[in-house]
């Protein structure tokens, strides 16, 4: 029940767009038919689901203070924790030059589609945010992380594919002038946010 819990807090509550606005750029940018949105949004699902656990097992076995002590008594005092952002980061460009080549070689329509956006998914806040979160929950077991690192995802699929919906019934309607494009994105993002804030009163 507790890995359900987190799931679904993952992808409602602690949602990456609309509760912490991270990676942003990237769904603006490819928010504008739900085809190529749910491309990006599945790419992410898959970094995060990698990049959590593994960025975990690093966390616990190498970075945090103490985390040596299994290679003997005398590395008990040493602590890498410093090491966090880079090593993170280096794991997380390694998911998603592999993401990149899967898609070009299966996908390369999508792949076409996507353009800067899908190698930027290395330096997308959402997918560093999301191992940052970890460590910071300090999870008690990899499966923790993965279920976190899965409802992020999802959470951040939702948001992107939700946006594009909207963006592309918004192109038929007789939207201000002033407010057509990102404007009126601006605005339905925010609206998003705030129903998404009714989701923090579940009690789980």
């Amino acid at each position: 029940m507790d890995l359900l819990n987190l799931f679904i807090k993952s992808i409602f509550i602690d949602n990456m767009i609309f509760a912490y606005f991270l990676g942003m750029c990237s769904y603006l940018a490819v928010s504008k038919t739900v085809k190529t949105a749910s491309g990006l949004g599945i790419a992410v699902v898959f970094v995060l689901i990698i990049t959590v656990p593994v960025n975990y097992l690093l966390e616990t076995y190498i970075l945090k203070p103490g985390a040596l002590v299994w290679l003997g008594k005398e590395y008990a005092n040493i602590d890498l924790s410093f090491l966090s952002f880079i090593m993170f980061i280096a794991v997380i460009a390694s998911m998603v030059q592999l993401v990149e080549m899967i898609v070009e070689k299966f996908a390369p329509a999508l792949y076409s589609q996507l353009g800067i956006f899908l190698p930027l998914i290395a330096v997308n806040c959402a997918i560093l945010g999301g191992s940052l979160f970890m460590q910071q929950k300090n999870f008690a077991n990899i499966t923790e992380s993965f279920v976190y690192g899965l409802g992020s995802g999802i959470g951040w699929l939702l948001a992107i594919v939700a946006i594009a919906a909207i963006r592309e019934k918004v192109s038929y309607s007789n939207i201000p002038a002033p407010l057509k494009g990102i404007g009126i994105t601006f605005i339905i993002t925010g609206l998003m946010a705030i129903a998404f804030m009714s989701f923090g009163g579940i009690k789980l």
